[in-house]
């Protein structure tokens, strides 16, 4: 049988501009595809790489003429799934659209539509080797809480269910790699002890050794789609998987890597014993970074550049608010002991909708002071779905799930939405102009550094006008 699995490409202006800067492989599509039994033939079409994204979309479907069409999706990308959907109906009602992915797992009602014959819920690798095999045998697709046929009598019922628990770890498939233009992913890179880079925008692949989260930050949805569980890989299947990836850097995409020390001392010493030379990229809490520095210094040797960490605030109050359970003190003690041990930090800041100007100014002294960093912002969001978003349910200024991008804000701002956008562009302004690659004079192609101001200016560009977003 023939099967089409999808991502479906952004359609807010900003989302796509950010993709000059960081554009990871679909890895969620890629182990979906992992638990197709071999003899079917499968293809990924990534539309997010596409020109013209509804075109190549079309032309794949009367190529391959699939039987089953496999939807991946954020919240923002919603509506474009159902779309998508229906563009697949139109050409053939006979193939099964089955839609995955975030917005499927907490939200499944919203994809109760004509066009869309399952949705599942949870891990997607696993239920979609079930579902091909229910298929080949002429039974239902619909099954449990993981795959729920909106045309089922009981399909409401099920979906205001928790999300269904998720499959061991050594069930969950293994990427096909293969199955995708590897050339086309990258990310900006800012890191080199040596002081050169031969690209500031190396190919990347990415890699997941890890499900779910141990702790409940109030703006995050995983502890929501985990049930509060966090499943880790053994560490010789990750360094196996990283021994067979073409790619020298690799970006970790766990929702938080180091939580098991010991687990993470096991990996990079294995990296290091089998003379495995990558770089990586990856999440950390400051908590950990500061409880557990060997680590970060070993994760050095191996090949650790750059880590992100969401420091969110350097505010008391509002750390508390976001339940993050971290401190301004020990924010500042991770950021030093990066410096320290070498690696790069990339920071990861958010701006509350309630922000006065004063409270933007204080943000950007914090940026100089962090520098030089990476630094990053988003906009503080309720995750569709979970008991936040509810609470706020009769406060959103916009659709809270297509402009659930973490830039857009969909609450309401205290100062005046174009004057809001016009200090949170400035905040990337000044991040930019103290970035890592300009303050450690590093040395790279004349071409890089055209590209990044030309795109660069028209990211900050798009900031400034994304309050034209909600005319």
């Amino acid at each position: 049988m023939r099967i089409l699995l999808v991502r479906p490409h952004p359609q807010l202006y900003i989302a796509k501009c950010l993709q000059k800067f960081l554009h990871l492989e679909p890895l969620e599509l890629e182990i979906v595809a992992g638990g197709v039994p071999a003899g079917e033939e499968v293809s990924i079409c990534d539309l997010s790489i596409e020109r013209k994204p509804v075109q190549t979309f079309q032309n794949m479907l009367q190529k391959i003429n699939p039987h089953i069409v496999g939807f991946t999706g954020y919240s923002s990308q919603a509506q474009m799934v159902k779309k998508l959907a229906k563009i697949v109906k139109e050409h053939d009602p006979s193939i099964v659209n089955v839609v995955g992915g975030i917005h499927a797992t907490i939200i499944p009602v919203d994809y109760a539509v004509d066009d869309i014959d399952i949705v599942v819920r949870g891990e997607g690798g696993t239920a979609f080797r079930e579902i091909i095999g229910r298929y080949k045998k002429g039974l239902p697709l619909n099954f449990g809480r993981i795959s729920l046929s909106p045309k089922d009598p009981d399909f409401h019922v099920n979906a205001e269910l928790p999300p269904p628990e998720y499959p061991g770890i050594k069930d969950i498939p293994a990427p096909r790699r293969d199955l995708v233009q590897r050339s086309r992913y990258f990310s900006v890179w800012t890191s080199s002890p040596e002081g050169r880079l031969d690209t500031v925008f190396p190919r990347i692949a990415t890699i997941r050794t890890s499900y779910g989260c141990a702790f409940s930050c109030s703006f995050c949805v995983v502890p929501h789609i985990m049930n509060k569980k966090y499943l880790q890989r053994e560490p010789e299947d990750v360094v196996d998987e990283i021994a067979g990836i073409e790619e020298n850097c690799i970006y970790f995409v766990d929702d938080e890597t180091f939580l098991n020390p010991k687990r993470m001392t096991e990996i990079a010493n294995l990296l290091i014993r089998r003379g495995i030379k990558k770089r990586y990229v990856s999440w950390a809490r400051s908590d950990t970074i500061v409880r557990h520095p060997e680590l970060f210094r070993l994760w050095k040797e191996a090949g650790l550049s750059i880590v992100y960490v969401g420091l969110e605030a350097m505010d008391e109050n509002r750390l508390k608010n976001y339940k993050k359970k971290t401190s301004v003190e020990t924010n500042q003690k991770a950021v030093s002991l990066l410096k320290e041990i070498g690696i790069t930090l990339h920071a990861s800041l958010m701006v509350d909708p309630n922000f006065s100007v004063e409270d933007f100014r204080n943000l950007e002294k914090v940026v100089i002071n962090l520098c030089p960093a990476e630094v990053s912002f988003t906009v503080y969001s309720p995750s569709p779905g979970t008991e936040t978003w509810h609470k706020h349910v009769n406060d959103y200024i916009c659709d809270s799930y297509l402009f659930y991008d973490c830039m857009h804000t969909i609450l309401p701002t205290k100062i005046e939405l174009k004057r809001f956008y016009s200090h949170f562009a400035r905040l990337y302004t000044i991040a930019w102009r103290n970035n890592p690659l300009r303050i450690n004079k590093i040395k790279v192609p004349v071409i890089d550094v055209m590209k990044s101001i030309y795109w660069g200016t028209k990211y900050i560009f798009a900031l400034r006008s994304i309050y034209k977003d909600y005319l």
